[in-house]
């Protein structure tokens, strides 16, 4: 006898799941939530790559402060930061990390001499600078975000035109974060005892390769009953954090100042 096909659908086998039992539901893709927290994070430093936070080749801020960014742990910055290394985003170096997204290359900046404006452009000028361990000048410590008493990095920088007539002399400070995030800086932590010479022409370079961008603020005002005038630069970083101040003395009577600067073409 021929056997018909039912027209109905075939009876499951499977046993019905009892009453409360959770029902089973097809598998859905995985929340943001589901991902480990460094892949998170790896995420969205690599959106901040490609908003251009950070240009290609430049370096990234430091493990520490981009813990502080995230608002999570140093190790969940270093597992975020393997990820990126291991799909090429990022490479990394004695320096630190470095972003190698595919961009136009980073234009350098002409550099600048520190003490900027203190150096004569004669070459037969004289020049003297030292460096000291100890409590900053008045005014210097408040500006710094530093205690009155507490010793720092003190740059002394003297120059004169060949005649010896034209004189100036800078006093820098740098403040903590400074010398805690250049190297070059820190290693006079504790060595340099007020005579000892100092070339510090890049210590603007030296920021900058620490992953610190620069801003400049000079105020310029008339000294009492002289001459002379006094340059007051503060230099900060991006997070606005005090980096050094530096009091430049020129005798403007003798000498003049010259303001140089170049801003690249927009693109």
């Amino acid at each position: 006898m021929a056997r018909t096909t039912p027209h109905h659908p075939p009876h499951d086998p499977s046993p019905a799941p009892p009453p409360g039992a959770p029902s089973a539901a097809p598998h859905a893709p995985a929340r943001l939530e589901d991902e480990p927290l460094y892949r998170r994070i790896a995420a969205e430093l690599l959106g901040e790559l490609h908003d251009g936070a950070v240009p290609p080749g430049e370096r990234l801020p430091g493990e520490r402060r981009l813990a502080g960014h995230f608002g999570v742990s140093r190790e969940t910055v270093r597992q975020a930061l393997e990820v990126l290394r291991r799909d090429g985003l990022i490479a990394t170096d004695r320096r630190g990390s470095h972003a190698t997204l595919k961009g136009p290359p980073v234009e350098t900046p002409a550099a600048l001499a520190f003490p900027v404006g203190a150096r004569h452009a004669d070459r037969d000028a004289t020049a003297r600078a030292t460096v000291s361990w100890e409590p900053p000048p008045p005014g210097h410590a408040e500006a710094l975000a530093l205690a009155p008493s507490r010793p720092t990095l003190v740059h002394r920088y003297w120059s004169a035109s060949a005649d010896g007539r034209a004189l100036r002399t800078a006093v820098t400070s740098f403040s903590g974060v400074a010398l805690t995030e250049v190297e070059e800086l820190a290693r006079y932590r504790g060595r340099a005892g007020g005579t000892t010479p100092a070339e510090l022409r890049r210590a603007y370079d030296w920021l900058r390769g620490a992953g610190l961008t620069l801003h400049h603020r000079d105020t310029i005002a008339r000294i009492a009953g002289t001459p002379s005038v006094r340059v007051t630069r503060r230099v900060h970083d991006q997070y606005a954090r005090p980096l050094e101040i530096t009091e430049l003395i020129v005798d403007a009577q003798q000498d003049v100042l010259v303001y140089e600067f170049t801003l690249p073409a927009a693109v």
